[in-house]
């Protein structure tokens, strides 16, 4: 096939850790003629969808691990697959492109879907799940957030469309520090903030786990650094093994169905202490991780889904 994968610069990458290398690598073992680009070089012209992209090679050599051409302009309707891979922030330039990479349906499979990635926002689609998330309040207005405060004393406030654990704040009962956090966020953005009762399990780890067109293939546990609340690895988390628990399978059952039928073949949901807290749609991780500790070719999952999506088209 030829694949193109629609990400911030490769060059860039760490490819012990990045699982859009581990997806271009897997790709590039089966045969497929691989490309990448930025979002920046995705565009609309007289009724096609365009990028400037380049062919690449990759290898597991960090500093060389990617050749490349030079730039070409592909008509991604003539793409077999596209992958949507750039990390957030899920802001209006992430939203233009799922708009255009939508006008590809019928011709060309983006993963994950671009429409329900559009629809899906990690810490909203967890909305549709009250049974299985803590308590959560999505808010701009800064009295409601004192009132969700009030109630459950100690919460977690972060950004409703941020990433890797930036911007994540622990406020205890005795925390006075909200109003200045408002006023902090109020002056970036016009987004409203997401409020979650924070949960101590979090001390034991926050599992990741991964789910390849509805179905669980395994997940790694995230445990915060000394001293820290956030257990994104991003921000010092420490990966261990894991075994994924009778109420994390609960979850999985629950929400897979949903995820299959809506072309989200690639997924990570977050969960601390048998309580659903994200579900990563956009750009998730933790492929490389759960392979060393599972030896199990999970990239080679994701592709055999994709190509059968694919071939089903």
């Amino acid at each position: 096939m030829r694949v193109a994968f629609q990400m911030d610069p490769i060059e860039a990458v760490d490819i012990a850790a990045d699982s859009t290398f581990r997806l271009a690598e897997e790709a590039q073992a089966r045969g497929h003629q691989l490309y990448v680009y930025t979002p920046d070089d995705l565009f609309y012209r007289e009724g096609g969808i365009f990028a400037t992209a380049r062919s690449i090679n990759v290898q597991r050599v960090q500093g060389d691990h990617v050749t490349a051409t030079a730039p070409e302009i592909l008509n991604l309707a003539e793409i077999d697959a596209i992958w949507l891979r750039q990390d957030p922030p899920f802001d209006m330039g992430y939203i233009t492109t799922t708009h255009l990479l939508d006008r590809l349906k019928g011709q060309t499979l983006v993963v994950n879907d671009p429409f329900w990635v559009r629809n899906f926002p990690e810490k909203l689609l967890v909305l549709d799940y009250p049974d299985l998330t803590p308590p959560t309040m999505i808010a701009r207005d800064l009295n409601a957030l004192k009132a969700f405060k009030a109630d459950h004393g100690d919460v977690i406030l972060k950004p409703l469309y941020g990433n890797g654990g930036a911007g994540v704040f622990r406020l205890t009962p005795e925390d006075r520090n909200l109003n200045s956090l408002h006023e902090l966020f109020a002056g970036i953005n016009r987004e409203p903030l997401i409020m979650q009762k924070f949960l101590p399990d979090v001390s034991a780890g926050d599992k990741r786990v991964i789910l390849v067109d509805g179905e669980p293939v395994g997940g790694i546990n995230r445990v915060p650094a000394a001293g820290e609340t956030r257990s994104n690895m991003h921000v010092g988390g420490r990966p261990e093994p894991t075994e994924l628990t009778e109420r994390e399978r609960e979850i999985c059952a629950i929400i897979g169905p949903r995820l299959k039928e809506t072309g989200q073949v690639f997924v990570g949901i977050d969960v601390i202490g048998g309580w659903l807290t994200e579900i990563n749609v956009t750009s998730p991780t933790g492929i490389q991780e759960l392979e060393r500790f599972d030896d199990v070719n999970i990239a080679a999952k994701i592709w055999d889904a994709v190509e059968a999506r694919v071939a089903a088209m």
